[in-house]
C-alpha cells in the first residue's frame, strides 16, 4: 500500500491565532518502507503521522492512499480504512481501562468488516503477546501494568490486524534496552516478511541507525528527504548532524 501527502497543509486555531503545523507538505511512503520522521518538538511531527493515518484532516491538500483520493471516501469507509489498513503506536498507549492484555489487543479485529474470533486470530494474539514478553500478563487490566507493559501491549495491539503500514510515535520511549531490542527485532521482521512498512517519530538512535531513511520536518515543512534527494539547504542526514543537535 501506498501513501501519499499532496501540498498538505494543516492549520489550528488557538483562540485568535492560527497555528501552521503543516505547510504544503508533499511526502510518499512506499511498501515496505521503514524510515524515521525527525524534527524539533513543535515542527509537525505528529500532525504528519496524524494527517498520514486519517487520523486528522489537512486544511490543504490531497491525502491519496493507493491513488485514491481520501476526501472521497465516506466516514465509515475512513475508518474501515484505518482500521484494516493502518496500525497506530500512540505514546499515550491509548488502552481501554476495564479491558485485559488480550482484549485490548484483540479489540482492533472486531471492528470493522474483519470482525472475527477464529482460531488463527486467537493463536496470532497469543503470538504477540509471547513476542512482547507479556505471556503471565494476559489477564491482567492496563492499572496492573508498568508503563513498559502497557507501551508493549500498546505495540500489539497495532500489530494485530497485519496493517500494511505502521505510524509509530515514540515506540520504544518507554522500554529497557532489552526489551526494545526484542521489540525493534520483531517490527523488522514484519517489515521483511510482511512487507509492513513503518513510519517513527523517535529519539530511538537504535531504531533511527536500522531505518533506511531520516525524513527532517521543521517548521511544518519537509526540509530534506534522502529518498528524493530533497533538501532544502539542510545538513546530511546521514552526517549525525540529526542525532547531534537532538532534533529526533
Amino acid at each position: 500500500m501506498k501513501i501519499r501527502l499532496e501540498n498538505v497543509s494543516k492549520e489550528y486555531n488557538l483562540g485568535k491565532t492560527k497555528v501552521r503545523a503543516l505547510d504544503n507538505v508533499n511526502f510518499q511512503v512506499d511498501e515496505q518502507e521503514f524510515i524515521t520522521i525527525a524534527g524539533p518538538s513543535g515542527s509537525g511531527k505528529t500532525t504528519l503521522l496524524n494527517v498520514l493515518g486519517c487520523l486528522d484532516t489537512p486544511s490543504e491538500g490531497s491525502v491519496y492512499f493507493d491513488d485514491k483520493k481520501i476526501s472521497d471516501l465516506s466516514l465509515a469507509k475512513k475508518a474501515d480504512l484505518r482500521n484494516e489498513k493502518i496500525g497506530f503506536i500512540f505514546q499515550s498507549f491509548n488502552l481501554i481501562p476495564v479491558l485485559s492484555v488480550y482484549e485490548n489487543i484483540e479489540l482492533p479485529t472486531l471492528i470493522g468488516h474483519k470482525k472475527t474470533k477464529s482460531k488463527e486470530t486467537r493463536d496470532w494474539i497469543m503470538h504477540l503477546i509471547s513476542a512482547v514478553g507479556l505471556e503471565n500478563r494476559v489477564k491482567h487490566r492496563p492499572d496492573e501494568l508498568s508503563g513498559g507493559q502497557r507501551q508493549r501491549v500498546a505495540i500489539a495491539r497495532a500489530l494485530v490486524n497485519k496493517p500494511a503500514c505502521i505510524l509509530a510515535d515514540e515506540p520504544t520511549a518507554n522500554l529497557d534496552s532489552d526489551t526494545s531490542f526484542m521489540i525493534l527485532e520483531l517490527l523488522q521482521q514484519l517489515n521483511r516478511d510482511e512487507k509492513t512498512s513503518f513510519v517513527f517519530c523517535t529519539h530511538d538512535v537504535d531504531i533511527i541507525s536500522q531505518c533506511s531513511s531520516v525524513v527532517r520536518i521543521k517548521d511544518g515543512q519537509i526540509v530534506s528527504d534522502p529518498r528524493t534527494q530533497q533538501s532544502n539547504g539542510q545538513p546530511s542526514v546521514k552526517e549525525g548532524v540529526i542525532i547531534a543537535d537532538a532534533t529526533v
